[in-house]
């Protein structure tokens, strides 16, 4: 029971990720109901429904889709300085563990990558964006 110690931190950490991305999904679905209760209210009363209000339900559901190049960015900023800090941190858990440095370094390095592609893909988002004349939206 003493070696469960590192992997109980370990469960903790994918579950609480778990527990937020499920409280995010939950958290959507709920926002979308509570737009469309209007509509379904006046329908279930048998009220007729303009157009104009069904047209623009469906286009703000349509604009809230697409990828923001600025939500990729801040995410590609963030996962970097989060790779460049746990690299700096593979330098001091070194002076203790020396077989330590490489394993975490290599992590940092990962994290890295994985910031430099959200910030290709925002480009990459900017570009097609301005292809398709839907920039600024």
């Amino acid at each position: 029971m003493e070696d469960f110690g590192p992997f109980a931190v370990a469960i903790a950490f994918w579950v609480f990720l778990g527990a937020c991305a499920i409280a995010g999904i939950i958290a959507d679905y709920k926002k979308r109901q509570a737009a469309l209760e209007p509509i379904r209210a006046a329908v279930e009363r048998g009220q007729p429904i303009d157009a104009a209000v069904v047209e623009r339900f469906m286009q703000l559901e349509i604009q809230g889709r697409g990828l923001q190049a600025v939500h990729l960015r801040i995410a590609g900023i963030i996962t970097v300085a989060t790779g460049v800090g746990v690299a700096l941190l593979a330098f001091f858990i070194a002076q203790v563990a020396p077989r330590g440095l490489y394993p975490i370094f290599g992590g940092g390095v990962v994290a890295v990558c994985i910031g430099v592609g959200l910030l290709l893909a925002a480009r990459a988002v900017d570009a097609q964006a301005r292809r398709d004349g839907t920039h600024g939206n």
